[in-house]
């Protein structure tokens, strides 16, 4: 999940940044997904980006793959002494401009040594409603929908220093579909295997749906009681449990909708990557997808726990090709004037310049 397109400069107006990413997150997520995309983005647009993450072998190796040389610290619990020294010194190495926390545990860390006396803007990334203890020591913090911008402010902290930058997409148009078993209408649907994702109001929509068949992509703690579900409801023959894929793009050309179930969602990259691969997308309307998607224009949102609702919308789009193909197609605009990896690095040169200027 973690290709980028080709792009040109975010801004010939703008210099160069020396950036300091910062991310303790998990093997596998949107948001480390997206940290991934960004580095790597920046990098090939000419900023000097020095990633700091987690020990973590894949994501060390597609972040070498980009082009960048990425520091690995233990970002441990109360008794790790070690990374807060060795963030120190990899930064003053550096010498960074900005530096970029992600996520609670990248910032207390970030947060520490910026507490210390470092010269540099601390800037605090969220993609999720969080606790803001742990962004106490940031000068700035960026969230990426304007809800969760308007939910840090309400929790207290300075408009003016609260901003909102979007994410990028992987652009996957053509990309060549992967071979997925079964045939009829096909669903896909991807993410963590967790009650969050909604997949089990899913299941409950395709036993509405004769004929049609689901390629679940993603693991988690909630497998065996999906797979439990879809044997309870009659369709787990109809059911593909994919376990977790990098060929993303491949997926979504393979399928006929895009279905986001989520009963919480904070923005929902897989919608942007939907947009992408110009596939029709049905959501609940959780957070995220409710900011995203204009109802009946670039997709169809539907009441968050709601089987009948979501099955509904669903063979509304299968029986009307011509409708579903109108509904890619807005998401696929959308996706390039809002989403693809050029304006939204733009915004994100454009905001750290300021705040490094400020």
């Amino acid at each position: 999940m973690t290709a980028v397109s080709p792009m040109a400069a975010p801004d010939a107006g703008l210099a160069p940044l020396r950036i300091a990413p910062v991310m303790a997150g998990a093997p596998m997520g949107g948001a480390e997904g997206f940290y991934e995309r960004l580095a790597i983005a920046q990098h090939a647009a000419g900023d000097a980006v020095l990633a700091v993450i987690r020990r973590d072998a894949g994501r060390a190796a597609r972040l070498r793959a980009g082009g960048l040389v990425p520091v690995e610290l233990p970002f441990g619990g109360v008794f790790d002494l070690r990374t807060t020294p060795g963030l120190r010194r990899a930064l003053a190495g550096f010498g960074p401009q900005v530096v970029v926390s992600w996520a609670n545990r990248g910032s207390r860390f970030a947060g520490r040594v910026k507490r210390g006396g470092a010269p540099w803007p601390l800037v605090g990334r969220m993609g999720g409603y969080y606790d803001l203890k742990y962004y106490r020591h940031c000068d700035h913090i960026i969230g990426n929908t304007q809800d969760l911008r308007a939910w840090i402010i309400a929790q207290g902290w300075p408009a003016a220093r609260t901003h909102y930058v979007p994410n990028f997409a992987a652009d996957f148009a053509g990309v060549a579909p992967a071979a997925l078993p079964g045939t009829g209408p096909r669903l896909l649907a991807l993410g963590r295997l967790h009650r969050n994702k909604g997949f089990d109001v899913l299941l409950r929509a395709l036993a509405l749906l004769p004929g049609a068949r689901l390629a679940l992509g993603g693991e988690g703690p909630e497998r065996r009681a999906l797979e439990a579900l879809a044997a309870s409801l009659g369709v787990a023959d109809r059911v593909d449990f994919l376990g977790w894929r990098q060929d993303t793009g491949a997926l979504l050309a393979a399928c006929d909708i895009f279905v986001c179930s989520s009963r919480h969602e904070p923005l929902g990259n897989i919608i942007l990557e939907a947009w992408s691969a110009a596939r029709p997308v049905v959501a609940a309307a959780a957070q995220g997808p409710a900011e995203l998607i204009r109802p009946g224009g670039t997709g169809l949102l539907v009441p968050k726990e709601d089987p009948a609702a979501l099955a509904a919308a669903i063979a509304g789009l299968l029986a009307d090709p011509g409708r579903a193909a109108v509904l890619a197609a807005a998401g696929r605009a959308e996706y390039l004037t809002q989403h693809a990896a050029a304006p939204v690095l733009a915004q994100w040169r454009a905001a750290l310049t300021a705040m490094v200027a400020g």
